[in-house]
């Protein structure tokens, strides 16, 4: 049954209105009838719904059943990207929202090599992001649509996390700490995941998250490229905690 994400304000007693880009893809692309059956997620809960009708620029839907969902992690994980060059960032998008990550803010490091020469096209950017973990939360059958913020410095990333708990920083030069002693560590709370991008962080930049309590952690003798290092922490993290498997 195919999945989509609406607002609660799209939700007036047993009715939900699909609007937007959703209309085009039911009617042209999905082909689906009045009669047939969609989930439908707001706020963690699932509807099952019928369609009623096509009209227009709207599909009214009728709520058959209303259950909360299922699938989302034990634990609120947040990716903190460095930026990637290419479509590497798109990949980053539909695989974190396909793992479990919440919210991911790309970031400028000091070797971040992709600059936004302005704001709309930043803003293009994002949106993009934002339509691609979309189309992956749907997918996978996500109960919470995750969120792509707007692109942050390493300096305001290092403020937003100043007193967090449970800050991951997978670095290629730490040799000691492992992926697997940082879990065991985790407490109450969000888990930060903190990837740097294509040729890693500076050591200053390192030394700075660990200062606000972040855990540098090596994953390992081989080097993984930047758009697969937080997917492997998120899924390691992610097992550790019984997510991944039967349940």
């Amino acid at each position: 049954m195919d999945r989509f994400f609406v607002d609660r304000k799209q939700i007036e007693g047993n009715r939900i209105d699909i609007v937007g880009q959703d209309v085009r893809h039911i009617r042209n692309v999905l082909r689906l009838r009045p009669g047939d059956s969609v989930e439908v997620v707001a706020d963690n809960i699932v509807h099952i719904c019928e369609i009623m009708e096509f009209d227009g620029n709207r599909i009214p839907l009728n709520i058959l059943d209303s259950f909360r969902g299922r699938n989302e992690p034990p634990i609120d994980m947040i990716l903190y990207q460095g930026i990637a060059k290419g479509n590497r960032m798109d990949m980053v998008m539909q695989k974190a929202t396909e793992i479990g990550f919440t919210h991911i803010y790309p970031i400028i490091t000091h070797r971040t090599v992709v600059r936004m020469k302005d704001r709309s096209r930043e803003q293009r950017k994002v949106e993009r992001w934002q339509s691609i973990v979309e189309e992956a939360a749907k997918q996978s059958k996500r109960d919470r649509l995750p969120r792509v913020h707007d692109i942050i410095g390493f300096q305001d990333m290092v403020n937003m996390l100043e007193g967090e708990a449970n800050i991951i920083v997978p670095y290629e030069e730490e040799e000691t700490y492992g992926i697997k002693g940082a879990i065991r560590s985790i407490g109450p709370g969000r888990v930060h995941v903190v990837i740097g991008p294509e040729g890693g962080f500076e050591g200053e930049e390192v030394e700075r998250l660990k200062g606000i309590g972040g855990k540098s952690v090596t994953l390992g003798p081989r080097i993984l490229r930047t758009e697969t290092a937080g997917l492997v922490v998120g899924s390691i993290i992610l097992y550790e905690l019984g997510d991944l498997g039967v349940r």
